[in-house]
């Protein structure tokens, strides 16, 4: 069987910009995305870029990437970048369908040098949210992982006085409420003596002013 390694021809493989409205998905894709994922998978875009190329055959059939497809739609984008595997036969094709997203899960988790990496994402006020962790493994993750400035050193939970809350937010509500945490950091809520996490100074000062 023909494959990329032993075809005796070297792969150069070219991203092209395809549009979204000459994209087939696989018809016997036996991957499932949710809303709340293809929603995930659209935050990360919005952040980084689309920085993983749909793989598609020479038809337009994707072969990897329907997540990503789906996130793009919904970001209303007009195409995304693409690579052709013509190479592939059609069996390897279907099983690659498959591979592509067994393979990885299963990888697994270091928790130790996740935990660290959350924590200092956390410190500089990013939005741990995007990275696809649901808002329970965020809590298991950085409840006893964020350091906190003269803090008790507890296992889980609160680590007082300081204490981390976790909110879920569509869409339209965390735009809102980024954009008032910014207005409230401008005007100095973001600083206070007793908690070095902009973030939550600010949004302090902002309840602090509702409640009035």
């Amino acid at each position: 069987m023909k494959n990329a390694q032993t075809s005796g021809k070297t792969d150069k493989r070219v991203i092209e910009y395809v549009a979204l409205d000459k994209l087939t998905p696989y018809a016997r894709n036996s991957r499932t995305h949710s809303p709340e994922q293809v929603k995930q998978i659209a935050a990360s875009i919005r952040e980084f870029g689309f920085t993983n190329p749909v793989l598609i055959d020479d038809e337009g059939t994707i072969i990897a990437g329907h997540g990503r497809v789906l996130a793009a739609q919904h970001l209303q984008l007009a195409d995304v970048p693409c690579i052709r595997l013509g190479y592939l036969s059609e069996t390897q094709r279907r099983a690659y369908v498959i591979a592509d997203n067994k393979l990885a899960l299963n990888a697994g988790w270091d928790e130790e040098l996740l935990t660290i990496e959350l924590s200092d994402f956390h410190a500089c006020d990013f939005n741990v949210a995007i990275l696809g962790f649901n808002a329970d493994e965020l809590s298991k993750l950085m409840g006893y992982g964020v350091d906190v400035v003269d803090a008790p050193e507890l296992p889980v939970g609160d680590r007082e006085p300081f204490r981390q809350m976790t909110f879920t937010l569509h869409d339209t509500q965390y735009e809102a409420v980024e954009a008032a945490i910014k207005k409230a950091k401008d005007v100095g809520g973001g600083k206070s003596d007793v908690n070095e996490n902009s973030n939550g100074n600010a949004l302090a000062a902002i309840c602090e002013a509702f409640n009035g």
